[in-house]
């Protein structure tokens, strides 16, 4: 379900991406209201005795008929200043509590009950009003008196509880509601292209494909596990997944023949976005057609093109060698025999990247490069993490930008097209990454990590 451009799934799968945040908000409210109604609560005590209601000269019918009427006149005589000062005299002591008296439905039977701070006062209060009660009912009911039917008890436990601990569980329900609220709106709030659909009427330029989410599978070899990456020469990936990476290729490939372009750089706003999967599968889209096909790793901060393709030789020169040392001998594009991408890859960081920028040679390699390969594609830092991507550019044809759902502001991946338009002089457009079309309650290792 799509409500402009936000879909109710996604909003939905935020959420349970984000379970923890409601755990911990409700187990946060249940134990902040369990530890301050623990500090707030003042225990009371209550004593209880049953009386009947007796009459003098009537029958029992008309005792029933009376008992309602003189409920309510017992009651002020229980709670009056008058009986408590002679509770006090009797006791020897300042009674401190309240008093109730209530009668049982459809009988003449009279609830008393006595609630204080402690279970002796209790005691003591109940037990003084019923021996001194009379003393001030006799100016009331004359022709009335009160028989004890059952005797009160001294009060073992407490007879209220906390507010906060009594509604703790709703607190962290509607908490949990809250935090549920709390993590949509957020969602909602956030500039970012949650859907394929509103791709095009947020972002300035064409959306040349969209690469659904594709999880990577363990794969187990004896004692050993391992995540392949997800590349379309590997048979772990499925068909959607392969053909969406096709499509791409083909389209971006007719928008290199128009504008006669042959290197292409692939680029992200934010890291984990992406890219270099994007980069090594739209390689391998094209090499699969018979291409020749150069991949370039030109992340000198954080190469991942090795991990992609499990390259084991860490010894190998790299791209910077290659530029930086006015060429290795011996050493230069090696050819994939499984994915039939030509590789030259950084098998370690830089400590400083600037160096391979400055001056002439960078350009002149790439100048060669270009004459002996149909296409070369270029995987390099994302945006925000350095000015490599941006010196790249002025390097390149035309760039690719890799967008990944719902993570980086619309505002900040169109000033990335405008800067790409005035350093490589062309875009060719989006490749919107890792977009979810099915309930997933889980969100495990995917390809995008790349």
């Amino acid at each position: 379900m799509v409500l402009d451009g936000v879909t109710v799934r996604e909003a939905a799968r935020q959420v349970a991406q984000n379970w923890w945040v409601v755990l911990a908000l409700a187990l946060a409210t249940f134990l902040g209201m369990t530890g301050v109604g623990k500090l707030t609560y003042v225990p009371e005590y209550t004593s209880a005795a049953t009386l009947v209601i007796r009459v003098k000269g009537a029958d029992a019918y008309s005792s029933l008929a009376q008992a309602s009427q003189m409920t309510a006149v017992y009651s002020e005589v229980f709670q009056s200043s008058a009986l408590r000062n002679e509770i006090s005299a009797s006791v020897g002591e300042p009674v401190e509590g309240s008093v109730s008296c209530s009668q049982v439905s459809g009988t003449n039977l009279l609830t008393l009950s006595v609630t204080s701070p402690t279970p002796r006062q209790a005691y003591l209060f109940i037990q003084s009003a019923l021996q001194n009660y009379e003393r001030v009912s006799g100016y009331v009911f004359s022709n009335a008196t009160l028989q004890l039917v059952q005797e009160p008890s001294v009060p073992e436990s407490p007879s209220n509880t906390s507010p906060l601990i009594a509604y703790r569980y709703l607190g962290a329900a509607i908490a949990a509601l809250g935090a549920v609220a709390l993590i949509a709106l957020i969602y909602l709030l956030r500039n970012t292209v949650k859907t394929a659909e509103q791709a095009s009427d947020l972002l300035d330029g064409r959306v040349l494909g969209t690469v659904p989410f594709e999880r990577k599978r363990v794969v187990r070899g004896g004692d050993e596990r391992s995540v392949p990456a997800l590349v379309l020469s590997s048979p772990l990936v499925s068909m959607g997944f392969a053909e969406a990476n096709r499509r791409t290729a083909t389209r971006l490939e007719a928008h290199l023949r128009s504008g006669g372009f042959k290197t292409v750089l692939v680029a992200s706003v934010e890291e984990n976005e992406g890219k270099s999967t994007v980069a090594a599968n739209l390689a391998a889209a094209l090499a699969e057609r018979g291409r020749r096909v150069l991949l370039i790793d030109g992340d000198f901060r954080k190469p991942a093109q090795r991990r992609i393709f499990d390259e084991q030789n860490l010894e190998r020169p790299s791209f910077s060698d290659y530029v930086l040392e006015d060429g290795v001998a011996g050493v230069g594009p090696v050819l994939n025999g499984r994915s039939g991408v030509y590789e030259l890859f950084q098998y370690k960081a830089l400590r400083d990247p600037m160096a391979v920028f400055s001056g002439e040679r960078l350009a002149d390699v790439m100048a060669e490069l270009s004459e002996r390969f149909d296409y070369i594609f270029v995987d390099c830092s994302p945006v925000a993490a350095a000015a490599d991507a941006e010196l790249w550019m002025r390097q390149v044809d035309t760039v690719v930008l890799v967008v990944r759902q719902d993570m980086t502001d619309v505002r900040v991946i169109n000033d990335t097209v405008d800067v790409a338009w005035k350093s490589a002089g062309d875009f060719s457009g989006f490749v919107l990454n890792a977009f979810q079309g099915e309930w997933s309650l889980t969100h495990g290792r995917g390809y995008s990590a790349y």
